[in-house]
């Protein structure tokens, strides 16, 4: 039985493989058929260098026969020769041009639309996959589609000397012709059987060095978290266990390889030796001229290098393949999240109070089995602040999710100004919505930019003017070059409070109709949270604001505050109202007031 399942298996991955490298090769021709024209350019120019190239030994077998045995014009047949020899190079130099400027354009058209593609993926997506195997597809995998195209104009050329040298080498002497190319079709066999062995083992190497990437990126982006405990030896001998494996699978490619080339090798040569021996008595018998035997010698050597080549192209073409294979992994996938056919347009009268928000028996969970929002409903008016409480894990940012559509409710609805949120082109409906999260992400750029983020052509007033409503102003000045100082990866190099206050601004100087705060003040020392909360009392007059927060201070901020517990609307009201009248509420509170203090004594 154990028997019958593991031919069952090896049949299923085989056909797996099968499959995969077929998949590999429809797309890597689907791509290069976008360039055929030039790739065909490319060809042309291919065609006249082999053409030049297959015209010196005729050259050469003339200079021997007519200028050496004859004693005829030999600097003549120098000068043509060398004259070849110069075109040759310069059709050379165009060849690889037009290969390398083809491949180049093919690897940038391919990481635009890769990285466009990855943008517009739904967060969900982004949530289960792993950054390092994304940026293996986006960088180590497009080299290999871009080696292989680079070789195609080369290999192109390569074969059509292989068939130029072969017909004049049938022209010359049939009888030697054959004995010479007789190894050829072995060269042809081996060839195939390498294909087939190489890209299983090609898959392999490729797929163990996004995991390696994978390790650097974790290890990279999480450096501080790894240093605070001491982790080093832990990350280094993960990345000690994928390096390791990278080489096992590399040293089995190796070795496939090295059982193959050999033959591209020894087999031309065996050609020549038979030309020698054979060729040799025909001179000496008279039934060839030296120059004959010297041409044929110099056209089995201009074999070779194009034999090796196919070897060479088959292999890239196969790492190539199983590389379209990963990137169509990612191009194929769809986001759930998407603009919709005939989208609708928000209102913009602006004697209205825009950026009204409400939720309709909204159900949603992450999991449809374990749902996190219950029959949700919340009404918000144009202009009107609330306040979202809950313990940890209740919802509360759930709420922001949907909203900005970065997910969608299993059923019920939700509206911005009156419009059913998956009814709005994404880019409208997230334009009218700042959103400062609780984990601050800020950009590797200057402070101006990473504040004008949202509006990159903001003008220096609009930006300053933001930096002041959100408390940034101050700090940022003492900046070594202020405004223009450039905050290093994700922010890393400005305590968390400013962070979070650079994030606030660049909120604002976006002007949404809809304001939320995720905890936006978590990060900020106490003695700095009274001015931030006045620049936010500011900041939230007149507009929309949803308020996510743990301090009953930020809290007090909003006109009305919803309780949020099991993923529905515990209790609304005031603050006030909900502090003398709500026993759950005061529970709630107590809890992110410890939780708060806590994170101070961190801050």
């Amino acid at each position: 039985m154990t028997s019958i399942e593991s031919d069952t298996e090896v049949a299923a991955r085989l056909e797996f493989e099968e499959a995969q490298r077929s998949e590999g090769w429809k797309l890597l021709r689907a791509a290069l058929k976008v360039q055929r024209r030039n790739l065909l350019l490319g060809a042309l120019v291919g065609i006249l260098w082999a053409s030049f190239k297959v015209a010196v030994p005729q050259m050469t077998k003339f200079a021997i026969n007519d200028g050496i045995e004859k004693n005829g014009p030999l600097l003549r047949w120098a000068l043509i020769i060398g004259g070849l020899g110069v075109l040759t190079g310069v059709l050379s130099g165009m060849r690889r041009y037009v290969a390398f400027r083809e491949s180049r354009w093919a690897e940038m058209l391919f990481r635009e639309r890769l990285f466009s593609h990855i943008l517009r993926l739904h967060i969900g997506y982004h949530d289960k996959a792993q950054t390092g195997q994304l940026m293996s597809r986006a960088s180590s995998d497009l080299m290999q589609i871009q080696g292989f195209i680079v070789m195609i104009p080369i290999t192109l050329s390569n074969v059509i000397q292989i068939i130029a040298v072969t017909a004049i080498l049938f022209i010359t002497d049939p009888i030697l012709a054959v004995v010479a190319l007789i190894p050829l079709p072995f060269v042809n066999l081996s060839a195939r059987r390498f294909s087939h062995r190489i890209h299983p083992a090609s898959i392999a190497v490729q797929a163990e060095q996004a995991q390696l990437a994978n390790v650097v990126e974790e290890s990279v982006s999480g450096v501080r978290v790894i240093k605070g405990f001491g982790a080093e030896q832990v990350q280094f001998e993960k990345l000690e266990k994928e390096a390791d494996d990278i080489l096992r699978e590399s040293m089995k490619a190796a070795r496939i390889r090295s059982s193959f080339m050999p033959a591209i090798d020894v087999l031309p040569a065996l050609g020549l030796v038979a030309v020698l021996g054979v060729g040799g008595h025909r001179v000496i018998n008279g039934d060839l001229t030296v120059g004959d035997l010297v041409a044929f010698n110099v056209y089995l050597t201009l074999l070779i290098w194009p034999l090796r080549n196919i070897g060479m192209i088959v292999a890239l073409g196969q790492r190539a393949a199983a590389a379209l294979v990963r990137i169509n992994e990612v191009m194929s996938t769809k986001s759930e999240i998407s603009d919709p056919t005939l989208p609708m347009q928000l209102p913009h009268d602006e004697t209205e109070n825009l950026g009204s928000v409400k939720f309709d028996k909204v159900v949603f969970g992450y999991n449809a089995e374990y749902p996190v929002l219950r029959n949700f409903n919340l009404d918000i008016q144009g202009g009107e602040s609330i306040a979202i409480v809950g313990a940890t894990g209740s919802g509360k940012s759930t709420i922001t999710r949907l909203l900005l559509r970065f997910y969608d409710a299993q059923s019920g609805h939700v509206y911005l100004d009156g419009i059913d949120v998956r009814k709005l082109k994404l880019s409208e409906l997230r334009s009218q919505i700042g959103v400062v999260f609780e984990d601050t992400v800020l950009f590797n750029d200057t402070v101006r930019n990473n504040i004008a983020f949202a509006k990159p052509h903001a003008s220096a007033d609009e930006v300053e003017r933001a930096a002041k409503l959100s408390g940034a102003h101050e700090f940022i000045l003492r900046l070594p070059k202020g405004y223009e100082t450039v905050i290093g990866e994700r922010g890393f190099s400005l305590s968390g409070g400013q962070r979070q206050r650079i994030a606030i601004a660049r909120a604002i100087v976006a002007n949404p109709r809809v304001l939320v705060l995720d905890d936006a003040t978590s990060a900020v020392d106490p003695s700095k949270e009274g001015e931030i909360r006045e620049a936010m009392k500011t900041v939230m007059s007149g507009r929309t604001t949803i308020v996510i927060a743990h301090r009953p201070g930020t809290i007090a901020l909003a006109d009305r505050v919803m309780l949020l517990d099991e993923g529905k609307v515990a209790a609304i009201g005031t603050h006030e109202d909900l502090v003398s009248t709500n026993a759950r509420y005061r529970e709630v509170l107590a809890n992110m007031s410890a939780d708060a203090d806590a994170e101070s004594q961190e801050v």
